[in-house]
């Protein structure tokens, strides 16, 4: 009988296409034990997934509101400009969610990580209440100091007021997928950014142009279905959170304050958001600068910088596992791993930016 011998290239590639099965479906192992390198894959797939969802809807928004015109278009990069402090806040309180939920995780502390999560969901509701209160008056003032000019203020002021006010729904969806993530749900958060994002999509062409039974509303039809998309994905997230995951379960008795939780996840949110808001309001500066160029320039200003996120989507997803895994490994008393974990991330990010490179020399060179 002849014998078979495998392929060692092909059962590589075999075991890697089984490793991000396993990611993208959920995996439950422990990330304190496993290798470094597989729990690293095992979370940054569904986060890289998970940030692509969500730069999703601006690129679905900005596929249709681009048949509307410059001044559509305008709209939504203006409105997005004033949206990355809101970004801000929404990352930042991810930030310490997860580090907190992680921490607790690695504990083997249940009921320590779900009185994290309901305190931070606590400060999330609070900030997108105060959101909500001050954009819905005030939004399409705001667009007029980013330098709209009358049509634009004509198009899409009600799609900033709608945007602005609902944005406290970023915030959620951000906040509660970092619970997640810390718990090392990271299939769940991806999966709850699916469902935000085929409602968008189902929607947005027909609230815009008004097909079937559903009214032509333009660009304001972006805002609604955007809202819609992301209230429903918030929504999915608290019942996934009541009904409880593997990693995560939360009960009645979780529906307090518990003062010094909050305490310590707003220092480590403090940090986050003022670093975020430095890089945003840089952003919000380039808006407001290109916007004096007229609709056009802002318009191709917009649709450029959804290509340019799309291309840092994987420094997102390994920046968030290796915050997911150094939390769970100090949690479970082993720094080694915690710091192994951030040289094993920045040495992937460090590939995947050189082959990016690359391929944009090839590119070019072609």
């Amino acid at each position: 009988m002849s014998s078979i011998v495998q392929n060692p290239s092909l059962s590589k590639i075999s075991n890697l296409f089984a490793l991000i099965k396993e990611a993208i479906a959920g995996s439950r192992q422990d990330f304190t034990a496993i290798s470094m390198d597989r729990a690293i894959i095992l979370l940054a797939v569904p986060m890289v997934l998970e940030m692509a969802m969500e730069s999703l809807f601006g690129i679905v928004d900005i596929f249709f509101v681009a048949r509307l015109g410059a001044d559509a278009t305008a709209t939504v990069g203006i409105t997005e400009g004033m949206l990355v402090l809101v970004m801000a806040f929404a990352v930042g309180l991810s930030m310490g969610a997860t580090a907190v939920v992680a921490r607790r995780t690695g504990e083997h502390d249940k009921e320590g990580a779900a009185q994290a999560a309901v305190q931070a969901i606590f400060l999330g509701l609070a900030i997108a209440v105060l959101i909500f209160s001050f954009c819905l008056p005030l939004a399409p003032k705001l667009l007029a100091l980013m330098g709209a000019g009358p049509e634009i203020l004509r198009v899409g002021s009600l799609y900033s007021r709608i945007m602005m006010s609902s944005s406290g729904t970023i915030l959620m969806l951000f906040l509660i997928n970092g619970v997640f993530r810390g718990a090392g749900d990271a299939g769940v958060a991806m999966r709850v950014l699916w469902v935000a994002n085929i409602i968008n999509l189902c929607l947005d062409p027909c609230l815009i142009f008004g097909l079937g039974p559903f009214p032509k509303l333009g660009v304001t039809g972006a805002a609604v279905s955007t809202t819609i998309g992301r209230g429903i994905g918030f929504l999915f997230q608290i019942y996934l959170l009541w009904r409880g995951t593997e990693r995560m379960q939360i009960a009645r008795r979780h529906l307090r304050l518990y003062f010094d939780v909050m305490r310590n996840i707003i220092k480590i949110a403090g940090n986050g958001v003022l670093q975020f808001l430095i890089a945003t309001a840089s952003w919000m500066l380039m808006v407001r600068m290109v916007q004096s160029f007229g609709s056009a320039a802002t318009a191709g200003y917009t649709l450029a910088i959804r290509i340019v996120i799309f291309s840092i989507l994987p420094s997102w997803g390994l920046s968030t596992a290796a915050a997911t895994l150094v939390g769970q490994n100090l949690g479970a008393k082993q720094p080694e791993r915690a710091e192994q974990a951030v040289w094993r991330a920045g040495f992937f990010n460090m590939i995947s930016w050189v082959r990016c490179r690359w391929s944009s020399w090839l590119w070019r060179r072609n």
